[in-house]
């Protein structure tokens, strides 16, 4: 797990441009601690830190290959699962290999394969080639968008980076947001491609960009499609089952400490079980997040009923997994160098607050003990377990369901917004056209009725809109501390077959996931088999909302900050003012926005640019 950066210029000699590249590299060095590397030729410049995961001595990048034609150079971020059977492939063409890794693999399969290789690979990655030979830069980002790639145009090529910021670097790129750029922060819409940074794209999961001389072209290798299901529910579940054994066994192999991520749920449960089995003898390592005096003091909530401690505890007894509790102090959470620290991961005041202040210092913790990790992330998405989901109002709402529930923080109330930018920007709006224009993809087979078609929906929005933002938060808090994070349940495979398994079989036991839980129920405790979902946890402590009202009240003696032009100043008087058991959600989440805005500001000081 790396991150890679670079520069391709059709109208100068990048031979003199090794400064540049030096800095839009050095931004990523929590990306890839243990080596760093630069490439430049005349019209390309390449950059890249690694993480070592695989062939910790042998793949060493930026990687060349030499031809006659002229020089392919490869700089690679993610993993490919299926390198090995790759290399036996390309060995039996004749090519020959000078690792172990799995860097070289793509590389030299680009060579025998060109761009189509992508259809071939199964993984997270995203990476840049420069062919020397047609003089040309080809971008390929996995299927799901685990991997993240941005690039940004300039007049002769293109400046591109795992993260905004490394394309920021340059001294090409402008630090501009627009109209669309703040909707795209405030709407919760998703929308792909967006980059929130006015002139920045996003490479879309799926597809291969290919830029020489002549411009910036895309061509999309994979995309979620409707296809008819004829397995019936036993058949269906048995394949799941193949299919996740399958993955977990391909996502444990490195040469580096593994783990598995443990919320005591269906999902990190199934995960955790697979990979028992797999180890053997190895006892399988797993980490949870706590909150100090959650589990005495839990009161549930309209998205948790239940503490997750018991559930955790149940999966530690049944697998016999060596357990460790990472506990986490209200202080630690609210501390605004922890915010700092997450902003500048994710680029973008996202305001979720010590949801992903909590992932950053659980990852943190982590990443000394181990380097790999697997996530349950994503089986939300793929198998219908969010609540929202099975609410028939929601089904039927023409809005984003994840906005439709109105609970949580992806909440469309404006609260602490100022009325004036709420009038220029239009929201409502906004998500209106996102979400006609998302549904609009949505292919629809003969066979469904409406309200399967209803729920073809609802899967390929969180797939395609959703699943990305949580896959990018879970990619930027991990890697902000070096530590690979595999997602087992983004295998295109699995998504590919239960998408288009129908909402009955989804649910064939009444229950939400059920494809899911029929096909682990059997290697789980009963009490995890059949536990009702629970989002990430969240700190219920007071001291945390009672921090966040301290520092907008230090903020609102910043009189002149330029975050009262999108904040609504006597909104944050009024919220910092309130007695504690009167900062509600709503409020939490006001001052969560507030917080991140003016942070953002100060740190990355982009030119906002309004109607």
């Amino acid at each position: 797990m790396c991150g890679i950066t670079g520069w391709v210029s059709f109208d100068r000699d990048l031979t003199h441009e090794r400064r540049v590249l030096e800095a839009m590299t050095e931004t990523m060095a929590c990306r890839g601690p243990d080596d760093h590397g630069t490439w430049i030729d005349r019209h390309a410049a390449l950059g890249h830190r690694r993480l070592a995961v695989i062939d910790l001595v042998g793949g060493v990048q930026p990687m060349t290959v030499r031809t006659e034609q002229g020089d392919v150079t490869l700089v690679y971020s993610g993993e490919v699962y299926d390198f090995a059977e790759l290399r036996d492939e390309l060995t039996r063409h004749g090519e020959r290999f000078a690792t172990s890794s799995d860097t070289e693999v793509v590389l030299r399969g680009y060579l025998r394969w060109g761009a189509s290789l992508a259809e071939r690979l199964n993984g997270m990655y995203a990476f840049a080639i420069w062919d020397g030979r047609d003089q040309k830069l080809v971008m390929i980002r996995d299927r799901l968008g685990i991997k993240p790639l941005f690039y940004y145009r300039t007049p002769d090529g293109v400046i591109f980076g795992s993260e905004q910021k490394a394309v920021l670097a340059h001294p090409l790129a402008r630090r501009t947001v627009d109209a669309d750029g703040l909707r795209e922060v405030l709407s919760y819409a998703f929308t792909p491609r967006h980059a929130i940074w006015a002139d920045m794209r996003q490479v879309e999961p799926g597809t291969v960009v290919t830029v020489d001389a002549a411009g910036v072209r895309e061509r999309t290798y994979w995309r979620l499609e409707t296809r008819p299901h004829t397995d019936d529910a036993e058949t269906s579940v048995g394949r799941v089952r193949e299919l996740l054994d399958d993955i977990v066994r391909r996502q444990l192999v490195a040469d580096v400490p593994r783990c598995v991520l443990l919320s005591g749920g269906l999902d990190s449960g199934t995960l955790t079980a697979l990979a028992a089995a797999h180890l053997g003898d190895e006892r399988v390592r797993t980490f949870a997040v706590d909150f100090m005096g959650q589990a005495e003091n839990f009161r549930p909530d309209d998205l948790r009923d239940t503490a997750d401690t018991p559930f955790i505890r149940d999966v530690v007894e049944h697998v016999g997994s060596e357990h460790n509790d990472i506990v986490l102090d209200p202080k630690t959470l609210a501390d605004p160098d922890v915010r700092r620290a997450t902003l500048i991961a994710r680029d973008v005041p996202v305001g979720t607050g010590d949801m992903d202040f909590s992932l950053y210092l659980l990852f943190k913790a982590i990443r000394g003990r181990s380097t790999v990790a697997l996530s349950g992330e994503a089986a939300d998405e793929v198998f219908g377990g969010y609540r929202h989901m099975h609410v028939p109002a929601i089904q039927a709402a023409r809005a984003f369901p994840w906005i439709a529930v109105n609970v949580g923080p992806f909440d469309k109330d404006a609260t602490g917004l100022h009325p004036r930018l709420l009038a220029q920007l239009n929201l409502e709006q906004y998500r209106l056209d996102r979400y006609d224009s998302a549904v609009g993809e949505v292919e629809r087979l003969d066979s469904d009725d409406d309200f399967e078609h209803r729920m073809r929906i609802m899967i390929y929005l969180h797939v395609t809109r959703f699943m990305r933002y949580l896959l990018d938060r879970k990619d930027r808090m991990s890697m902000a501390v070096g530590l690979e994070v595999r997602v087992p349940f983004c295998d295109h495979r699995l998504v590919e077959y239960v998408y288009n398994a129908p909402w009955s079989l989804k649910t064939y036991d009444g229950r939400e996931k059920s494809l899911l839980r029929g096909a682990a129920k059997e290697m789980l405790p009963e009490s995890v088999a059949w536990r009702p979902k629970s989002p990430y946890p969240s700190t219920q402590d007071p001291y945390y909302s009672q921090e966040l009202q301290h520092q907008g009240k230090e903020l609102l003696t910043r009189r002149s900050h330029e975050v009262f032009d999108l904040v609504d100043r006597g909104w944050l008087e009024d919220a910092t003012r309130r007695d504690l058991a009167a900062v509600d959600r709503l409020t939490r989440l006001g001052l969560e926005r507030t917080l991140d805005l003016a942070m953002w500001l100060d740190v990355y000081h982009p030119e906002i640019k309004l109607p």
